[in-house]
């Protein structure tokens, strides 16, 4: 079950992560009123929180440097409510879908696909998942897109919750996970996405804690102790997905993975990232 569940991250992914791969999201996000992509990323994901404080979500969220998130919560509040980001983030990723897979969003297929996938998504254990429960808090929109989005939106939080308990399990911090991930993609730490704004400084710290603790070698790389704790977080991260694959029987898992799979190449193509 534990293959089960990559696998259908890899197929989910692209769905849950429309708003940071799409701009018909942006664009719907900046429709409120934001000019600024980290703001309407903050409100389009924090919305299910509620108007929290700025220390909530920082914990939540788990992996931004000290500050960053306190630069958007709770400004983005003042340009719009959460109820309205939910829509507009809602909105804007059903119109992705309907521009990168055309008219068989609208067919019989595509609605299958959904009520399997939200299935899915809301038959999971809340407990010890706080994104994921907040998310699952709202009622399923009634647009196909829409609910098609919400699940993979559901299964994505679900996986990060349990992502991040993998992680503290290991006593990895959140700035320090950016750094294993990209150093077990190969990556110096200092070109990754996620974190190469931040000074040089900052980051050659992060791997110089590493390096003490044994995970970077004296290379830069991962040591042999990083390479296992790298396999290991994945390996329980994995197996903390599980769950809602269960409730699926083999047939439906079935269906569902095929239709996943034929939207996964255009949703891919598509990504702006």
């Amino acid at each position: 079950m534990t293959t089960t569940a990559r696998r259908m991250f890899e197929l989910v992914e692209p769905i849950g992560a429309l708003p940071y791969a799409a701009e018909d999201p942006n664009e719907a996000m900046f429709a409120l009123g934001f000019t600024d992509f980290w703001d309407t990323y903050f409100a389009g994901r924090a919305a299910p929180l509620g108007d929290v404080p700025a220390e909530v979500v920082d914990a939540l969220f788990f992996n931004f440097a000290p500050g960053e998130v306190a630069r958007h919560i709770p400004k983005v509040w003042r340009t719009t409510t959460p109820e309205a980001a939910i829509a507009a983030r809602r909105a804007g990723c059903a119109t992705a879908l309907r521009r990168i897979l055309g008219d068989p969003v609208d067919g019989p297929g595509f609605a299958r696909a959904a009520e399997l996938l939200l299935h899915a998504a809301t038959s999971a254990p809340v407990h010890g998942r706080p994104m994921y429960a907040a998310l699952r808090a709202l009622d399923p929109p009634d647009d196909v897109a829409e609910r098609c989005f919400h699940a993979a939106s559901l299964l994505r939080e679900h996986r990060g919750d349990g992502h991040i308990a993998a992680l503290v399990v290991d006593g990895i911090g959140g700035l320090e996970a950016h750094a294993l991930h990209a150093l077990g993609q190969g990556m110096p730490a200092h070109r990754f996405g996620r974190i190469h704004h931040l000074p040089r400084p900052q980051i050659d710290a992060i791997v110089e804690g590493l390096r003490e603790r044994g995970i970077v070698g004296d290379d830069g790389e991962l040591s042999d102790e990083g390479r296992a704790l790298h396999r290991r977080v994945e390996d329980r991260t994995d197996a903390l997905a599980t769950a809602p694959y269960e409730a699926l029987t083999t047939d439906e898992l079935g269906e569902l993975v095929a239709a996943l799979e034929g939207m996964a190449p255009a949703l891919l193509a598509d990504q702006a990232w």
